[in-house]
Protein backbone atom coordinates (compact mmCIF):
# COMPACT_ATOMS: atom_id res chain seq x y z
CA UNK A 1 0.00 0.00 0.00
CA UNK A 2 0.85 3.53 -0.86
CA UNK A 3 2.05 5.48 2.73
CA UNK A 4 4.21 7.82 4.17
CA UNK A 5 7.44 6.05 3.68
CA UNK A 6 9.78 3.40 2.19
CA UNK A 7 9.81 1.30 5.43
CA UNK A 8 6.96 -1.73 5.51
CA UNK A 9 5.10 -2.25 9.12
CA UNK A 10 4.16 -5.65 9.64
CA UNK A 11 0.86 -4.36 9.34
CA UNK A 12 1.31 -3.47 5.80
CA UNK A 13 -0.29 -7.09 4.32
CA UNK A 14 -3.76 -6.13 5.36
CA UNK A 15 -5.73 -6.47 1.66
CA UNK A 16 -7.48 -2.70 2.30
CA UNK A 17 -10.15 -1.50 0.20
CA UNK A 18 -8.76 1.24 -2.33
CA UNK A 19 -11.11 3.94 -2.58
CA UNK A 20 -11.54 5.92 -5.64
CA UNK A 21 -10.39 10.10 -5.85
CA UNK A 22 -13.12 12.79 -5.75
CA UNK A 23 -14.24 13.95 -9.36
CA UNK A 24 -16.55 16.71 -8.60
CA UNK A 25 -17.78 19.28 -5.91
CA UNK A 26 -20.14 17.83 -3.64
CA UNK A 27 -21.95 18.56 -0.42
CA UNK A 28 -22.40 17.06 3.17
CA UNK A 29 -23.31 17.24 7.03
CA UNK A 30 -19.38 17.02 7.96
CA UNK A 31 -16.41 16.39 6.20
CA UNK A 32 -13.80 14.40 7.46
CA UNK A 33 -10.02 15.34 6.31
CA UNK A 34 -7.85 11.87 7.11
CA UNK A 35 -8.94 8.33 6.72
CA UNK A 36 -6.74 7.25 9.83
CA UNK A 37 -7.87 6.24 13.04
CA UNK A 38 -9.62 9.64 14.67
CA UNK A 39 -10.84 10.31 10.93
CA UNK A 40 -12.46 7.41 10.52
CA UNK A 41 -13.66 6.85 14.35
CA UNK A 42 -15.14 10.45 14.33
CA UNK A 43 -17.21 9.34 10.58
CA UNK A 44 -17.93 6.49 11.70
CA UNK A 45 -19.67 7.53 14.65
CA UNK A 46 -21.48 10.71 13.16
CA UNK A 47 -22.97 8.21 10.47
CA UNK A 48 -24.70 5.89 13.09
CA UNK A 49 -25.67 9.09 13.97
CA UNK A 50 -27.77 9.55 10.61
CA UNK A 51 -25.24 12.20 9.35
CA UNK A 52 -23.99 12.40 5.90
CA UNK A 53 -20.09 12.50 5.92
CA UNK A 54 -17.61 12.64 3.46
CA UNK A 55 -14.13 11.41 4.25
CA UNK A 56 -11.12 12.65 1.99
CA UNK A 57 -7.45 11.48 2.40
CA UNK A 58 -4.36 12.00 -0.17
CA UNK A 59 -3.60 8.25 0.27
CA UNK A 60 -6.25 6.04 1.46
CA UNK A 61 -7.05 4.00 4.59
CA UNK A 62 -4.82 4.25 7.25
CA UNK A 63 -1.86 5.08 5.14
CA UNK A 64 -0.64 7.89 7.07
CA UNK A 65 0.82 6.87 10.71
CA UNK A 66 -2.03 4.60 11.79
CA UNK A 67 -0.01 2.00 9.49
CA UNK A 68 3.19 2.63 11.56
CA UNK A 69 1.29 2.12 14.83
CA UNK A 70 2.42 -0.56 17.06
CA UNK A 71 -1.61 -0.43 18.22
CA UNK A 72 -0.98 -0.58 21.95
CA UNK A 73 -4.42 0.25 23.30
CA UNK A 74 -3.85 1.09 26.91
CA UNK A 75 -4.66 3.54 29.54
CA UNK A 76 -0.99 3.86 31.03
CA UNK A 77 -1.15 6.98 30.02
CA UNK A 78 2.52 7.59 28.34
CA UNK A 79 3.19 10.76 30.07
CA UNK A 80 2.68 9.53 33.50
CA UNK A 81 -0.31 10.19 35.66
CA UNK A 82 1.66 11.79 38.37
CA UNK A 83 3.24 14.17 35.89
CA UNK A 84 -0.15 15.42 34.52
CA UNK A 85 -1.73 15.82 37.71
CA UNK A 86 0.89 18.34 38.56
CA UNK A 87 0.35 19.90 35.32
CA UNK A 88 -3.44 19.91 35.45
CA UNK A 89 -4.23 18.63 38.75
CA UNK A 90 -6.46 15.90 39.61
CA UNK A 91 -9.37 16.68 37.84
CA UNK A 92 -8.04 16.66 34.54
CA UNK A 93 -5.76 13.36 35.47
CA UNK A 94 -9.49 10.89 36.13
CA UNK A 95 -10.93 12.62 32.56
CA UNK A 96 -7.77 11.53 30.97
CA UNK A 97 -7.97 8.04 32.40
CA UNK A 98 -11.59 7.43 32.09
CA UNK A 99 -11.75 8.76 28.29
CA UNK A 100 -8.87 6.18 27.80
CA UNK A 101 -10.34 3.42 29.26
CA UNK A 102 -13.84 4.50 27.23
CA UNK A 103 -11.74 3.88 24.22
CA UNK A 104 -10.49 0.40 24.78
CA UNK A 105 -14.10 -0.68 25.47
CA UNK A 106 -15.52 1.33 22.67
CA UNK A 107 -12.88 -0.52 20.22
CA UNK A 108 -14.24 -3.98 22.07
CA UNK A 109 -17.68 -2.88 21.21
CA UNK A 110 -17.16 -1.63 17.93
CA UNK A 111 -14.52 -4.78 16.82
CA UNK A 112 -17.85 -7.24 18.15
CA UNK A 113 -20.83 -5.24 16.74
CA UNK A 114 -19.42 -4.91 13.35
CA UNK A 115 -18.16 -7.99 13.79
CA UNK A 116 -14.10 -6.95 12.60
CA UNK A 117 -11.57 -9.56 12.40
CA UNK A 118 -8.75 -7.30 13.79
CA UNK A 119 -7.21 -9.76 16.51
CA UNK A 120 -8.50 -7.89 19.54
CA UNK A 121 -7.21 -8.68 23.10
CA UNK A 122 -7.57 -8.02 26.29
CA UNK A 123 -3.71 -8.17 27.76
CA UNK A 124 -1.98 -6.88 30.89
CA UNK A 125 0.18 -4.24 30.99
CA UNK A 126 3.18 -3.60 32.94
CA UNK A 127 5.57 0.03 33.57
CA UNK A 128 8.79 -1.27 34.99
CA UNK A 129 12.34 1.15 35.78
CA UNK A 130 15.82 0.18 34.55
CA UNK A 131 17.78 -1.56 36.63
CA UNK A 132 20.16 1.31 37.33
CA UNK A 133 16.99 3.29 38.14
CA UNK A 134 14.97 4.26 41.57
CA UNK A 135 11.41 2.89 41.77
CA UNK A 136 10.04 5.90 43.37
CA UNK A 137 8.80 6.99 39.72
CA UNK A 138 6.77 3.76 40.32
CA UNK A 139 5.37 4.95 43.67
CA UNK A 140 4.30 7.89 42.80
CA UNK A 141 2.39 6.67 39.31
CA UNK A 142 0.95 3.87 41.40
CA UNK A 143 -0.73 6.68 43.49
CA UNK A 144 -1.34 9.34 40.96
CA UNK A 145 -2.93 6.33 39.06
CA UNK A 146 -5.35 5.37 42.04
CA UNK A 147 -6.34 9.45 42.42
CA UNK A 148 -7.08 9.06 38.86
CA UNK A 149 -9.42 6.08 39.26
CA UNK A 150 -7.70 3.61 37.71
CA UNK A 151 -7.35 0.96 40.97
CA UNK A 152 -7.07 -1.72 40.12
CA UNK A 153 -3.09 -0.65 39.21
CA UNK A 154 -1.07 -2.62 41.94
CA UNK A 155 2.89 -2.92 41.70
CA UNK A 156 3.99 -6.52 41.51
CA UNK A 157 7.90 -7.93 42.07
CA UNK A 158 8.46 -8.94 38.81
CA UNK A 159 6.59 -9.30 35.16
CA UNK A 160 6.13 -12.31 33.56
CA UNK A 161 7.53 -13.13 29.90
CA UNK A 162 11.12 -12.76 30.47
CA UNK A 163 14.46 -13.72 32.36
CA UNK A 164 15.85 -10.69 32.39
CA UNK A 165 14.74 -9.10 36.09
CA UNK A 166 12.28 -6.49 34.70
CA UNK A 167 10.91 -5.96 38.78
CA UNK A 168 9.47 -4.13 40.19
CA UNK A 169 6.24 -2.99 37.83
CA UNK A 170 2.60 -1.49 37.67
CA UNK A 171 0.51 -3.87 36.33
CA UNK A 172 -2.49 -2.04 34.32
CA UNK A 173 -4.81 -4.74 34.08
CA UNK A 174 -7.81 -4.64 30.86
CA UNK A 175 -5.57 -2.88 28.77
CA UNK A 176 -5.73 -4.27 24.70
CA UNK A 177 -4.21 -4.69 21.67
CA UNK A 178 -5.08 -4.61 17.88
CA UNK A 179 -3.75 -5.60 15.02
CA UNK A 180 -4.76 -2.03 13.48
CA UNK A 181 -5.01 -1.81 9.44
CA UNK A 182 -7.62 -5.21 10.01
CA UNK A 183 -9.61 -2.54 12.41
CA UNK A 184 -9.52 0.10 10.11
CA UNK A 185 -10.85 -1.70 7.56
CA UNK A 186 -13.35 -3.11 9.16
CA UNK A 187 -14.37 0.37 10.14
CA UNK A 188 -14.27 1.99 6.82
CA UNK A 189 -16.62 -0.54 5.44
CA UNK A 190 -18.78 -0.14 8.47
CA UNK A 191 -19.01 3.69 7.59
CA UNK A 192 -19.67 3.02 3.89
CA UNK A 193 -22.12 0.75 4.87
CA UNK A 194 -24.42 3.36 6.62
CA UNK A 195 -23.72 5.17 3.82
CA UNK A 196 -20.84 7.03 4.31
CA UNK A 197 -18.06 8.20 1.47
CA UNK A 198 -14.51 7.57 1.04
CA UNK A 199 -12.48 9.49 -1.50
CA UNK A 200 -8.73 8.25 -1.83
CA UNK A 201 -6.10 9.68 -3.45
CA UNK A 202 -7.43 13.36 -3.04
CA UNK A 203 -4.81 16.16 -1.57
CA UNK A 204 -6.42 18.96 0.68
CA UNK A 205 -5.01 22.15 -0.52
CA UNK A 206 -7.34 24.67 2.03
CA UNK A 207 -9.74 24.44 4.78
CA UNK A 208 -12.11 27.53 5.16
CA UNK A 209 -14.46 28.13 8.34
CA UNK A 210 -17.84 29.40 7.26
CA UNK A 211 -21.45 28.21 7.09
CA UNK A 212 -20.95 25.98 5.41
CA UNK A 213 -17.14 24.96 5.60
CA UNK A 214 -15.35 24.77 2.39
CA UNK A 215 -12.95 22.16 2.08
CA UNK A 216 -10.99 22.33 -1.06
CA UNK A 217 -8.71 19.87 -2.81
CA UNK A 218 -5.41 19.88 -5.17
CA UNK A 219 -8.13 19.24 -8.43
CA UNK A 220 -9.92 22.16 -7.46
CA UNK A 221 -13.15 20.30 -6.20
CA UNK A 222 -14.59 21.64 -3.42
CA UNK A 223 -16.64 19.86 -0.45
CA UNK A 224 -19.29 21.93 1.70
CA UNK A 225 -20.63 20.63 4.82
CA UNK A 226 -21.78 22.40 7.71
CA UNK A 227 -18.10 21.03 9.44
CA UNK A 228 -15.54 20.34 9.02
CA UNK A 229 -13.13 17.65 10.95
CA UNK A 230 -9.11 18.04 10.25
CA UNK A 231 -7.64 14.63 11.76
CA UNK A 232 -4.27 14.57 9.48
CA UNK A 233 -1.92 13.36 12.23
CA UNK A 234 -0.72 17.49 12.76
CA UNK A 235 -3.26 19.94 11.54
CA UNK A 236 -2.76 21.38 7.83
CA UNK A 237 -5.43 24.28 8.30
CA UNK A 238 -3.80 25.47 11.79
CA UNK A 239 -0.44 27.71 10.47
CA UNK A 240 0.85 29.05 13.78
CA UNK A 241 -1.17 27.96 17.11
CA UNK A 242 -0.98 24.49 17.27
CA UNK A 243 2.41 23.84 16.06
CA UNK A 244 3.98 25.83 18.76
CA UNK A 245 2.20 24.16 21.27
CA UNK A 246 3.38 20.45 19.71
CA UNK A 247 6.34 19.02 18.06
CA UNK A 248 7.21 16.09 16.02
CA UNK A 249 8.94 13.20 16.87
CA UNK A 250 10.51 9.83 14.99
CA UNK A 251 9.80 6.41 16.87
CA UNK A 252 11.41 3.19 15.38
CA UNK A 253 9.90 0.10 15.39
CA UNK A 254 11.22 -3.16 14.85
CA UNK A 255 9.66 -6.78 14.95
CA UNK A 256 11.39 -9.86 15.67
CA UNK A 257 10.10 -13.49 15.52
CA UNK A 258 9.64 -15.30 19.00
CA UNK A 259 8.37 -19.28 19.58
CA UNK A 260 5.01 -19.24 20.21
CA UNK A 261 4.23 -19.66 24.22
CA UNK A 262 7.66 -18.41 25.20
CA UNK A 263 6.51 -14.66 25.63
CA UNK A 264 2.83 -14.08 27.23
CA UNK A 265 0.29 -11.53 25.62
CA UNK A 266 0.94 -8.41 27.45
CA UNK A 267 2.24 -4.91 26.55
CA UNK A 268 5.60 -3.38 28.49
CA UNK A 269 6.53 -0.36 28.85
CA UNK A 270 9.79 1.32 30.34
CA UNK A 271 10.59 4.73 32.26
CA UNK A 272 13.42 5.55 30.29
CA UNK A 273 13.11 8.49 28.19
CA UNK A 274 12.44 8.05 25.38
CA UNK A 275 10.92 5.31 26.62
CA UNK A 276 10.54 1.58 25.19
CA UNK A 277 7.51 -0.53 24.14
CA UNK A 278 6.85 -3.76 23.71
CA UNK A 279 3.61 -6.43 22.52
CA UNK A 280 3.07 -9.66 21.25
CA UNK A 281 1.38 -10.06 17.65
CA UNK A 282 -0.40 -12.95 15.46
CA UNK A 283 0.89 -15.49 15.03
CA UNK A 284 3.89 -16.05 11.84
CA UNK A 285 4.49 -19.52 10.01
CA UNK A 286 7.02 -22.43 11.37
CA UNK A 287 5.44 -21.63 15.01
CA UNK A 288 6.05 -18.62 15.55
CA UNK A 289 5.19 -15.41 16.89
CA UNK A 290 6.23 -11.84 16.04
CA UNK A 291 7.62 -9.51 19.40
CA UNK A 292 7.07 -6.04 18.52
CA UNK A 293 9.05 -3.36 20.27
CA UNK A 294 9.59 0.28 19.71
CA UNK A 295 11.07 3.57 21.18
CA UNK A 296 14.90 5.38 20.29
CA UNK A 297 12.69 8.39 19.48
CA UNK A 298 14.20 11.81 18.28
CA UNK A 299 12.67 15.14 17.18
CA UNK A 300 11.99 14.74 13.22
CA UNK A 301 14.61 15.97 11.21
CA UNK A 302 16.99 16.55 13.59
CA UNK A 303 19.04 13.24 13.35
CA UNK A 304 19.60 10.52 10.17
CA UNK A 305 21.00 7.66 12.11
CA UNK A 306 17.59 5.41 12.05
CA UNK A 307 20.25 1.86 11.74
CA UNK A 308 21.67 2.62 14.61
CA UNK A 309 19.01 2.93 16.56
CA UNK A 310 17.50 0.03 14.92
CA UNK A 311 20.51 -1.83 16.67
CA UNK A 312 19.81 -0.58 19.95
CA UNK A 313 16.47 -1.74 20.04
CA UNK A 314 17.28 -4.76 18.69
CA UNK A 315 20.05 -5.23 21.53
CA UNK A 316 17.43 -3.81 23.97
CA UNK A 317 15.06 -6.65 23.61
CA UNK A 318 17.56 -9.60 23.19
CA UNK A 319 18.90 -8.62 26.52
CA UNK A 320 15.22 -8.48 27.91
CA UNK A 321 13.67 -11.44 25.71
CA UNK A 322 16.32 -13.61 25.09
CA UNK A 323 14.35 -15.81 23.20
CA UNK A 324 14.11 -13.95 20.06
CA UNK A 325 15.16 -14.43 16.61
CA UNK A 326 16.05 -12.27 13.89
CA UNK A 327 14.80 -9.25 12.92
CA UNK A 328 11.50 -9.69 10.55
CA UNK A 329 10.10 -6.06 10.20
CA UNK A 330 11.42 -2.43 10.88
CA UNK A 331 10.24 0.99 10.30
CA UNK A 332 9.79 3.95 11.89
CA UNK A 333 6.64 6.50 12.55
CA UNK A 334 5.37 9.99 13.60
CA UNK A 335 3.94 11.25 16.68
CA UNK A 336 2.93 14.62 17.99
CA UNK A 337 4.01 15.21 21.30
CA UNK A 338 2.16 18.07 22.83
CA UNK A 339 3.92 20.51 25.43
CA UNK A 340 1.64 19.88 27.94
CA UNK A 341 1.09 16.42 27.44
CA UNK A 342 -2.62 15.99 26.51
CA UNK A 343 -4.12 15.85 22.95
CA UNK A 344 -5.72 18.26 21.18
CA UNK A 345 -9.46 17.69 20.54
CA UNK A 346 -12.14 19.90 19.63
CA UNK A 347 -12.64 23.06 17.98
CA UNK A 348 -9.83 24.77 16.02
CA UNK A 349 -8.97 27.68 17.86
CA UNK A 350 -10.07 30.69 15.79
CA UNK A 351 -12.96 28.69 14.00
CA UNK A 352 -16.32 28.23 14.99
CA UNK A 353 -17.31 24.75 12.59
CA UNK A 354 -13.90 23.53 11.80
CA UNK A 355 -12.48 21.19 14.30
CA UNK A 356 -8.65 18.87 14.74
CA UNK A 357 -7.41 16.02 16.44
CA UNK A 358 -3.54 15.89 17.01
CA UNK A 359 -1.39 15.45 19.54
CA UNK A 360 -1.75 11.56 20.51
CA UNK A 361 1.79 11.29 21.65
CA UNK A 362 2.12 7.72 22.46
CA UNK A 363 -1.38 6.71 22.61
CA UNK A 364 -2.37 6.95 19.20
CA UNK A 365 -5.22 4.58 19.11
CA UNK A 366 -6.99 5.64 22.02
CA UNK A 367 -6.82 9.21 21.53
CA UNK A 368 -7.94 8.57 17.97
CA UNK A 369 -11.08 6.69 19.27
CA UNK A 370 -11.41 9.60 21.99
CA UNK A 371 -11.50 12.06 18.82
CA UNK A 372 -14.47 9.97 17.88
CA UNK A 373 -16.69 9.98 20.64
CA UNK A 374 -15.66 14.13 21.48
CA UNK A 375 -16.21 15.28 17.97
CA UNK A 376 -19.09 13.83 17.06
CA UNK A 377 -20.57 15.07 20.71
CA UNK A 378 -19.38 18.54 19.90
CA UNK A 379 -20.97 18.62 16.64
CA UNK A 380 -24.27 17.35 17.36
CA UNK A 381 -23.85 19.94 20.22
CA UNK A 382 -24.03 18.00 22.82
CA UNK A 383 -21.57 18.87 25.95
CA UNK A 384 -18.98 16.56 26.83
CA UNK A 385 -17.36 15.82 30.25
CA UNK A 386 -14.04 15.56 28.12
CA UNK A 387 -14.24 19.00 26.53
CA UNK A 388 -12.09 21.09 29.02
CA UNK A 389 -8.96 18.51 28.99
CA UNK A 390 -8.62 18.38 25.55
CA UNK A 391 -9.56 22.04 24.22
CA UNK A 392 -7.02 23.01 21.36
CA UNK A 393 -7.69 26.84 22.64
CA UNK A 394 -6.30 25.80 25.93
CA UNK A 395 -3.20 27.63 28.58
CA UNK A 396 -1.56 25.64 30.26
CA UNK A 397 0.45 27.92 32.74
CA UNK A 398 2.29 24.89 34.02
CA UNK A 399 4.04 24.32 31.03
CA UNK A 400 5.56 27.68 29.98
CA UNK A 401 8.99 25.51 30.04
CA UNK A 402 8.48 23.11 28.04
CA UNK A 403 6.68 25.41 25.37
CA UNK A 404 9.75 27.93 25.50
CA UNK A 405 12.67 24.77 24.81
CA UNK A 406 9.99 23.23 22.00
CA UNK A 407 10.28 26.65 20.12
CA UNK A 408 13.87 27.64 21.31
CA UNK A 409 14.78 23.99 19.40
CA UNK A 410 12.49 25.08 16.43
CA UNK A 411 13.93 28.96 16.12
CA UNK A 412 17.67 27.43 16.33
CA UNK A 413 16.66 25.22 12.66
CA UNK A 414 16.55 28.32 10.72
CA UNK A 415 20.15 28.78 11.26
CA UNK A 416 20.67 25.86 8.72
CA UNK A 417 20.27 28.95 6.40
CA UNK A 418 23.51 29.98 7.61
CA UNK A 419 25.27 26.52 7.38
CA UNK A 420 27.60 24.73 4.94
CA UNK A 421 26.18 21.57 3.11
CA UNK A 422 26.15 18.28 4.30
CA UNK A 423 28.60 17.72 0.75
CA UNK A 424 30.92 20.04 -1.16
CA UNK A 425 31.15 17.22 -4.40
CA UNK A 426 27.70 15.04 -5.65
CA UNK A 427 29.95 12.85 -6.57
CA UNK A 428 29.98 11.98 -2.67
CA UNK A 429 25.96 11.56 -2.27
CA UNK A 430 25.16 7.78 -3.10
CA UNK A 431 22.59 5.95 -5.00
CA UNK A 432 19.20 6.12 -3.43
CA UNK A 433 20.03 8.66 -0.87
CA UNK A 434 19.81 12.55 -0.82
CA UNK A 435 21.57 15.64 0.72
CA UNK A 436 21.68 19.22 1.71
CA UNK A 437 24.11 21.29 -0.69
CA UNK A 438 25.10 25.03 -0.87
CA UNK A 439 25.48 26.64 -3.91
CA UNK A 440 26.66 30.30 -3.40
CA UNK A 441 23.66 31.60 -1.08
CA UNK A 442 21.32 29.03 -2.02
CA UNK A 443 20.68 25.60 -0.63
CA UNK A 444 18.93 22.76 -2.69
CA UNK A 445 18.16 19.39 -1.64
CA UNK A 446 19.51 16.73 -4.27
CA UNK A 447 18.79 13.01 -4.40
CA UNK A 448 20.53 10.74 -6.45
CA UNK A 449 17.99 7.81 -8.25
CA UNK A 450 18.90 4.51 -8.42
CA UNK A 451 19.64 4.96 -12.37
CA UNK A 452 22.40 7.42 -11.09
CA UNK A 453 20.58 10.72 -12.07
CA UNK A 454 20.09 13.57 -9.51
CA UNK A 455 17.19 15.26 -8.66
CA UNK A 456 17.45 18.97 -7.12
CA UNK A 457 14.98 20.56 -4.78
CA UNK A 458 14.40 24.00 -3.22
CA UNK A 459 14.37 22.81 0.45
CA UNK A 460 12.60 25.71 2.03
CA UNK A 461 9.57 23.49 3.91
CA UNK A 462 6.31 25.56 2.33
CA UNK A 463 5.08 26.07 5.66
CA UNK A 464 7.08 28.24 7.36
CA UNK A 465 10.49 28.32 5.34
CA UNK A 466 12.47 25.74 7.83
CA UNK A 467 15.44 23.81 5.45
CA UNK A 468 14.55 20.07 5.45
CA UNK A 469 16.84 17.49 5.97
CA UNK A 470 16.93 13.88 4.61
CA UNK A 471 15.74 11.02 5.91
CA UNK A 472 17.88 8.19 5.00
CA UNK A 473 15.57 5.56 6.83
CA UNK A 474 12.22 6.36 5.13
CA UNK A 475 14.23 7.78 1.76
CA UNK A 476 11.96 11.50 2.96
CA UNK A 477 12.94 14.65 3.30
CA UNK A 478 11.63 16.13 6.61
CA UNK A 479 11.31 19.41 8.61
CA UNK A 480 13.03 19.81 12.01
CA UNK A 481 10.55 23.02 12.65
CA UNK A 482 7.41 21.00 12.35
CA UNK A 483 7.63 17.61 10.53
CA UNK A 484 6.35 18.41 7.74
CA UNK A 485 7.96 15.81 5.24
CA UNK A 486 7.82 14.86 1.59
CA UNK A 487 8.86 12.33 -0.74
CA UNK A 488 12.61 11.66 -2.63
CA UNK A 489 10.77 14.10 -5.34
CA UNK A 490 8.86 16.41 -2.97
CA UNK A 491 5.64 15.09 -2.74
CA UNK A 492 3.79 16.17 0.29
CA UNK A 493 3.22 13.30 2.71
CA UNK A 494 2.82 14.82 6.32
CA UNK A 495 1.44 18.62 7.15
CA UNK A 496 1.49 20.53 8.17
CA UNK A 497 2.48 21.65 4.72
CA UNK A 498 0.08 21.28 2.14
CA UNK A 499 2.31 22.48 -1.12
CA UNK A 500 5.01 20.05 -2.67
CA UNK A 501 9.15 21.31 -2.85
CA UNK A 502 9.76 22.85 -5.93
CA UNK A 503 12.02 21.26 -8.38
CA UNK A 504 15.33 23.80 -9.03
CA UNK A 505 17.97 23.38 -11.67
CA UNK A 506 20.82 20.66 -10.91
CA UNK A 507 24.09 22.58 -9.13
CA UNK A 508 27.57 21.54 -10.81
CA UNK A 509 28.91 18.81 -9.45
CA UNK A 510 31.34 20.75 -7.15
CA UNK A 511 29.09 22.76 -5.26
CA UNK A 512 30.41 26.15 -3.28
CA UNK A 513 32.15 25.30 -0.20
CA UNK A 514 31.26 28.57 1.72
CA UNK A 515 30.56 28.08 5.42
CA UNK A 516 31.20 30.44 8.17
CA UNK A 517 34.57 29.81 10.00
CA UNK A 518 33.33 28.34 12.65
CA UNK A 519 31.15 25.80 11.01
CA UNK A 520 32.09 22.01 10.69
CA UNK A 521 31.55 20.38 6.93
CA UNK A 522 28.18 18.90 8.19
CA UNK A 523 25.52 19.71 10.76
CA UNK A 524 25.93 15.75 12.05
CA UNK A 525 29.09 15.44 11.08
Amino acid sequence: MENSGTTQSCWMNVDVTEYQPLTGDTEADVCVVGAGIAGLSTAYQLALEGKRVVVLDARGVGGGETCRTTAHLSNAFDDRYHHLEHMHGEEISCIVAHSHTAAIDRIEAIAQFERIACDFRRVDGYLFTPPDASNAELGKELEAAHRAGLHNVILVENPPGTRFPLGPALKFSGQGQINPMAYLEGLAKAFVTRGGRIYGGTHVDDVADGSPTRVTTRDGYTVTAAATVVATNTPINNRFIIHTKQAPYRSFVIGMAVPKGAVPWALWWDTLDPYHYVRLAGALDNGLNLLIAGGEDHKTGQADDAEERFARLASWVRERFPVVGEVLYQWSGQIMEPVDALAFIGRNPGDNHVYIATGDSGNGMTHGTIAGMLLSDLIGGRDNPWRQAYDPARKALMAVGEFAKENINVAAQYTDWLTAGNVDDLHAIPVGEGAIVRHHLNKVAVYRDPGGALWALDPSCPHLGCIVEWNSGEKTWDCPCHGSRFDKSGQVLNGPAVANLNQVEVPPVQVSGWKPASENKSRHG
